[in-house]
C-alpha cells in the first residue's frame, strides 16, 4: 500500500479556481494522496468564477504537508501583505518536499521570502514582477528549480500536476492520470501566450485589465518592501 502524500493547496477569496483545481484534478489521482484544501476557516470561500469551494481544513488544523501548492487570482493581491497566510506558508515550506505554485501564487510564495534565488513561472502579465523578491523569472509552462515548482497562467497548473504527479509516483502514473483525465488539448485558437496572440489582442487585454494590474503592483512593491 502506497504511503500517504499529504498534499495541500491553499484557497482563499477570489482565487482563480482553475488555478486550484486543476492541480487538484490531477494530485488527487496519485497513489497514497490526501488531499487537503487549507483556508483560515472551512467557511465557504468565493472563487472568481461567481461559486464558492469549500475548504476541507484550517490553517490550524492541517498536518504538514508533503505538498504545498498556492494557486493566483485577483485574490491573490490581498494575500502579499496577510501575515497569517504568509506565516502559514513559511511554516509548512519548512517541513514540505515540495513548495509550489500555479500562475500568481508563485508571487505570494514570493512574498513569504520562499522564492528567493530560485527560478519561478508565473502568468505571462505579472511574471517580470517576480524579480522584485529576488526570484527569477522563466517564460516556461512548469519550472522546476530544485524543491520549487510552478506552472504558468492557470491551464499551466494541469501540466504543473502531471509533472509533479511523475515526480511523486513515476511517469507510468502520471501518463495515466492524463489518458484518464484525456487531456489532449487541441485549443479552438492559437492565442495562449502573448508571442502568439500578437500585439493587438495584448493591448487589449492589458486596457481592460489595467485596474486590477495596479492594485496587483502596488501590493507587490509593498511586500517587497517589507522583505527588504
Amino acid at each position: 500500500m502506497a504511503d500517504t502524500i499529504q498534499i495541500g493547496i491553499l484557497l482563499f477569496p477570489n482565487v482563480t479556481q482553475l488555478d486550484a483545481m486543476g492541480p487538484a484534478q490531477v494530485l488527487s489521482r496519485v497513489p497514497g494522496a490526501k488531499m487537503h484544501i487549507v483556508w483560515k476557516s472551512r467557511d465557504p470561500v468565493p472563487t472568481d468564477s461567481g461559486f464558492s469551494i469549500l475548504p476541507t481544513t484550517t490553517f490550524a488544523d492541517c498536518p504538514q504537508l508533503d505538498v504545498v501548492c498556492v494557486p493566483g487570482g485577483i485574490g491573490q493581491v490581498a494575500l502579499m501583505n496577510d501575515q497569517e497566510t504568509l506565516a502559514f506558508l513559511r511554516k509548512q515550506a519548512a517541513g514540505a518536499r515540495y513548495v509550489t505554485s500555479v500562475c500568481t501564487g508563485s508571487l505570494v510564495l514570493a512574498a513569504a521570502g520562499l522564492l528567493k534565488g530560485y527560478k519561478s513561472a508565473c502568468h505571462w502579465s505579472v511574471r517580470d514582477e517576480l524579480a522584485a523578491f529576488g526570484a527569477i523569472p522563466v517564460a516556461e509552462r512548469v519550472v522546476r528549480d530544485r524543491n520549487r515548482l510552478s506552472g504558468g497562467g492557470v491551464t499551466a497548473g494541469i501540466d504543473f500536476g502531471l509533472t509533479l504527479a511523475a515526480e511523486l509516483a513515476g511517469e507510468e502514473v502520471a501518463r495515466t492520470i492524463q489518458l484518464m483525465m484525456e487531456y489532449d488539448p487541441k485549443p479552438p485558437f492559437d492565442s495562449g501566450s502573448p508571442e502568439k496572440a500578437g500585439p493587438a489582442l495584448v493591448a487589449g487585454y492589458k486596457q481592460r485589465t489595467a485596474g486590477m494590474m495596479e492594485s496587483r503592483r502596488k501590493a507587490n512593491a509593498e511586500a517587497a518592501a517589507r522583505l527588504g
